[in-house]
């Protein structure tokens, strides 16, 4: 009796390093990709069908796809450590994809060891997926590919990225606490329209007599709330979704993110961030070996405010025109004198990788102090305000009774 087969989906490249997908029985995998070869195929991935549907069928969400940058500085530490420790390029990128939690990650890598196995470079590889791997990392492995110091490149990376992470992970914490003390205060106050305020109004309605105006707004307002309430919830939930499709937008950018700058606070924390950013990024790519002008022109898109990405990029035209890298940064006031007195030094004395790694450390410091010293002063702030949003309804409502009592005395 002919043995089962069983239908395989399966990606290939083929000689001209095409990128192909189908459909073929076979009794298992290994005989699929065995086939395959002998086609002239280089098998990407395989997966069994389970003829197509039922319970295995595979299930792809339209959301949660991406490549965290956590994922990326994991992969580029264990990159690096196989890299130095004598393994095969293409044997430690078949143990990343193999090993990686990340689907779409996992995924990519597959095609670059594809790539990388029928000749092509890693940096060039790398550049065929500019939504997984950052235009840093590419160009930082082109270095290192170069030089012939791939693994401390890669090293180098992850460091950067790990830094990143930590930054980005501070700043979420900091904003954890003031938000949910206000979805706290949001459901308080609508909890108390919705379920309280028309008990009272019942009440009211049966004594008679007139409400004090304080009274009569929070009766409007828990008698709009049937329609309020769902307006509300939907324009939240809308506006999330426009901001996240627009916020990238050049003419928004322009719009905003002069104004984070300007807020009381916040603004600093920006700049910070900012700043944090753009040395960090620069500093790495400048050790790695990457061209000054090739370096400006990677880091600018990375620092997330377009007021320093402009800067940047008049800072890049200067010194392509022969300029230092310091001078045309006093022109602009988005940086303070200390970086550019400092770069000014690193340039004199040949160590500006090492003094951008330092101005990096200084703001990635100043960040930390400043988002502990605005948790220390939003968690009261947040406390008062919802303490004195509930009090002001609970004062509201017994106002009427008290006016009461004060007729009957």
């Amino acid at each position: 009796m002919a043995a089962a087969t069983k239908t395989y989906e399966y990606s290939v490249r083929d000689r001209a390093g095409k990128l192909t997908s189908g459909k073929l029985e076979a009794a298992n995998e290994a005989v699929l990709v065995s086939k395959l070869k002998q086609m002239g195929y280089a098998p990407v991935s395989v997966r069994e069908t389970g003829g197509g549907g039922g319970l295995n069928m595979e299930i792809k969400l339209p959301f949660g796809n991406g490549v965290k940058l956590a994922d990326l500085a994991i992969m580029s530490r264990q990159f690096a450590t196989m890299i130095n420790s004598g393994l095969s390029l293409l044997r430690a990128l078949t143990i990343l994809a193999d090993q990686t939690s990340s689907p779409k990650l996992r995924e990519t890598l597959a095609e670059v060891r594809s790539d990388v196995e029928t000749g092509v470079s890693l940096s060039n590889a790398l550049a065929k997926h500019p939504k997984v791997f950052p235009p840093l990392m590419v160009n930082m492995c082109r270095a290192g590919e170069v030089g012939g110091f791939l693994d401390g490149v890669l090293l180098r990376i992850a460091e950067n990225y790990e830094s990143e992470v930590k930054l980005q992970r501070k700043i979420k914490s900091a904003m954890t606490y003031p938000t949910v003390i206000l979805c706290f205060a949001l459901l308080a106050v609508a909890g108390m329209l919705i379920f309280i305020v028309p008990v009272f109004e019942e009440m009211f309605d049966s004594l008679g007599g007139t409400l004090p105006a304080a009274t009569q707004v929070l009766v409007f307002l828990s008698n709009q709330m049937a329609w309020f309430a769902p307006t509300l919830l939907v324009t939240i939930v809308a506006s999330v979704v426009v901001w996240n499709r627009i916020k990238n937008n050049l003419r928004v950018r322009e719009t905003v993110d002069p104004l984070k700058l300007k807020l009381p606070v916040f603004g600093g924390l920006a700049q910070k961030v900012a700043l944090s950013r753009l040395t960090r990024n620069l500093g790495t790519m400048i050790s790695a070996g990457v061209p000054i002008l090739q370096a400006l022109d990677i880091v600018a898109d990375t620092t997330g405010n377009i007021v320093v990405t402009k800067a940047v990029r008049d800072v890049q035209q200067s010194v392509r025109q022969g300029e230092s890298l310091a001078a045309p940064l006093a022109q602009h006031k988005v940086f303070p004198a200390m970086v550019v007195q400092m770069l000014a030094v690193g340039e004199d004395t040949g160590a500006l990788d090492t003094m951008l790694g330092k101005i990096s450390d200084f703001y990635d410091q100043e960040v930390e102090a400043t988002t502990e010293a605005l948790t220390a002063l939003l968690e009261p702030l947040m406390i008062a305000v919802l303490g004195g949003i509930v009090g002001a309804m609970i004062i509201a409502l017994y106002m009427p009774i008290f006016s009461i009592f004060e007729q009957i005395e």
